[in-house]
């Protein structure tokens, strides 16, 4: 059986120069999956609501439906650290909320830590929250729920590729600092950029990690697994650049199951049809 990521393990690995393995999961079979490929951090991002529901926005998700998902995402986990988001709302309404939120998170899904987005401007929550028992993945940099407050209309950004502007690196290490001295255990400082990414996992011991504009420069990154394995329709006719095209794959399978019914053929994995006495 494999050793079990604590935190530890992941603070060991940013003091040992080991890049920690971090994906987004919103389901029990790939939950199981990104597991057993031996991850460091699974974390159930309140992108499910855009990505897998069809939402607008992230806005739209709420606590139960976090839970909800959070606990299938937990049954697939043995190995890995599980973190789970908070929506939109219990941490903006204040620091009562957010710890019962944390609570329930805790006592209901299981989990290991909760991320709270924007958490900067939280910091008595952060503090408040790990009081209370849990530890606290925080989030910062351009985010739906901080992008208005760095100038950036979020859904405007045209990539991934963006970055946090590097005029703002002496602030971002000093927010990064904050939320250390706050109690943070992790941070995930999203669209980072070479320069400012750099200097801001220099700043703090704990570990820096980062998605969208992240790389090689923090101690890890992060990744949705469905954007990983190209699991999106769009994905059928605009291949992008992921390590698969699950897309494809299903829509071809799907295909070839159709027309098999359609010719009165049995279906593959169907009872084997028997030869007439």
């Amino acid at each position: 059986m494999p050793e079990k990521i604590t935190l530890r393990t992941l603070q060991r690995m940013k003091d040992d120069g080991r890049k920690i393995v971090g994906v987004v999961a919103w389901d029990y079979q790939i939950a199981r999956i990104v597991d057993r490929a031996g991850v460091d951090i699974v974390s159930v991002g309140d992108t499910v609501g855009v990505n897998l529901w069809g939402h607008s926005n992230p806005f739209e998700v709420t606590m139960d439906q976090m839970i909800l998902v959070t606990q299938a995402v937990r049954r697939g986990v043995s190995r890995a650290l599980l973190s789970a988001d908070f929506p939109f709302g219990p941490l903006q309404e204040g620091t009562d909320s957010a710890v019962r939120a944390a609570i329930r998170f805790v006592k209901e899904a299981g989990v290991d830590m909760v991320k709270l987005d924007g958490a900067s401007d939280f910091l008595d929550s952060v503090t408040a929250i790990t009081r209370a028992g849990v530890p606290v993945f925080a989030q910062f940099g351009i985010t739906p729920q901080t992008a208005l407050r760095y100038g950036v209309e979020y859904n405007a950004i045209p990539s991934s590729d963006d970055q946090v502007p590097v005029a703002m690196k002496d602030a971002l290490v000093a927010e990064a600092r904050r939320l250390e001295e706050a109690g943070a255990v992790l941070l995930n400082f999203t669209n980072s950029g070479p320069i400012v990414g750099a200097a801001v996992a220099e700043a703090v011991s704990i570990p820096v990690v980062g998605g969208f504009g992240g790389g090689p420069w923090l101690d890890g990154r992060m990744r949705m697994a469905h954007a990983a394995i190209g699991y999106a329709a769009s994905a059928i006719d605009n291949p992008p650049d992921t390590y698969a095209n699950v897309a494809r794959t299903t829509l071809d399978a799907i295909t070839a199951y159709a027309e098999d019914v359609r010719a009165a053929r049995q279906v593959a994995g169907g009872i084997p049809v028997l030869p007439a006495p």
